[in-house]
């Protein structure tokens, strides 16, 4: 019989407990002839559980009457378990060692192929499913306790104060414009829910990503702009009052064009995970952005004393807020990017950049204002990672959740690093063109 190469499998102690389980429980089988050549076990379960991160091994009975097979088995999710080798056993059987990884579920696809390599039967309903070894380990690890940071916290205060500085700044007539002129919107509507997450899959695709990653990067590329965009508009100098109106507006139509791109998405990728929005986190910040703007636009109508002295502090505030978000970023995602391969880092350093020049090209073709084009640019470019994150924790397990939120942790921090040295150099640039003059 040909047999293909058997590899040293680790701990024999667990490997002939779980053969002999294995071969106790396949004797029982049955002999109908109107039953599949493959079976394991006994032929009456498709599913096998193992815990995650171990080794394994599972017996497959052939009834096939004829001359010599070979099996050939795959695992369809090689990030939950990898198959490290087949082997014939007695009887005309087969030994399918596997390795397990994330916690998950495995389809298997086996084919039975003859002498001549010709398809015999094909089987891909049997599942490993991985389970966690230690959960509450995995509670501990996830990114549940985040929202317990306490330097979010501290942070909040000054979020507030500055969104209120922001809608200090709103101009009244701007508004009207954009109602009569709503390009810019339209633009970052279409540059962010159809050409970033074409890109996020085109990337994904380039680099080889697995598919928790490949969906993890697609849903950060589908993310609407966060309360980041205005900020930068700010210190960049462009347009505040399109900024709000575009972010605002941005995060309505997410409710409807972000599960709709992601499961296009997923479902050419192969995920088959049920994608969850989550709407009241998309509520809530459209409250934390509408509320203190709002209320800033009224200091500014009714209390101008105090509107001129948030409109001093403002540049300095968005600055410390863009310091501390790439820290608390940093510190948040810490443990999930200590494997990170780099694939994955090349195509979410690369997400930021390109939305920045896409919104820009978009804006220039239809000629608009300068501070406007900026404002498109940075619009696109920066993506609401924690909107992504959300999705990906009530999507998948809690370990792959963690494992392909490595692609929105990279994307905020990328982008986050790219638009402060964009800060930094549009002020040093400033400074030596006024000391020039």
């Amino acid at each position: 019989m040909t047999q293909p190469i058997l590899c040293t499998m680790s701990r024999p102690g667990l490997f002939f407990f779980q053969l002999f389980y294995l071969l106790v429980v396949g004797w029982a089988q049955g002999e109908a002839l109107d039953s599949p050549y493959l079976i394991i076990g006994d032929g009456t379960i498709s599913e096998f559980s193992f815990p995650e991160h171990s080794q394994g091994v599972l017996l497959v009975s052939s009834r096939y009457q004829g001359p010599e097979t070979l099996l050939m088995a795959e695992s369809l999710e090689p990030t939950v378990v990898v198959v490290e080798n087949v082997s014939a056993s007695w009887g005309g059987g087969f030994l399918v060692g596997f390795q397990s990884g994330l916690v998950g579920l495995a389809p298997l696809q086996l084919r039975l192929l003859d002498q001549s390599h010709r398809l015999i039967e094909e089987r891909a309903d049997f599942r490993i499913r991985v389970h966690a070894s230690d959960p509450e380990l995995v509670v501990r690890s996830g990114l549940g306790h985040f929202s317990e940071n306490p330097i979010l916290y501290a942070l909040l205060p000054l979020i507030f104060l500055n969104k209120c500085a922001f809608g200090c700044k709103v101009e009244v007539e701007a508004l009207q414009t954009l109602v009569r002129q709503p390009h810019p919107v339209l633009l970052g509507i279409l540059g962010q829910f159809v050409v970033m997450p074409l890109y996020g899959y085109l990337m994904s695709v380039a680099f080889s990503l697995p598919k928790p990653l490949a969906l993890g990067l697609v849903i950060s590329c589908s993310s609407p702009g966060g309360g980041g965009g205005y900020l930068y508009s700010l210190l960049l100098g462009g347009d505040v009052t399109v900024a709000i109106s575009m972010t605002l507006l941005s995060t309505v139509a997410a409710t409807g064009l972000m599960p709709l791109s992601s499961t296009c998405y997923g479902w050419l990728l192969g995920a088959h995970e049920t994608l969850h929005v989550p709407f009241l986190k998309i509520f809530i910040t459209l409250l934390f952005i509408a509320v203190p703007i709002s209320s800033g636009m009224l200091v500014k109508c009714k209390l101008p004393r105090l509107s001129r002295l948030l409109l001093l502090l403002i540049k300095p505030f968005s600055f410390t807020l863009i310091v501390g978000g790439l820290f608390m970023a940093y510190h948040m995602g810490a443990f999930i990017l200590t494997n990170v391969q780099p694939p994955i880092v090349l195509a979410g350093v690369t997400v930021p950049i390109f939305g920045l020049l896409l919104g820009y090209l978009l804006a220039w073709c239809l000629r608009l204002p300068g501070p406007q084009r900026r404002t498109v640019s940075i619009e696109v470019g920066v993506q609401n990672s924690l909107l992504a994150l959300a999705v990906l924790q009530l999507s998948f397990q809690r370990a792959q959740a963690d494992f392909a939120s490595q692609a929105p942790f990279i994307v905020a921090l990328s982008s986050t690093s790219e638009m402060l040295l964009l800060v930094l150099g549009n002020l040093a640039y400033s400074k030596l063109c006024s000391s020039g003059s």
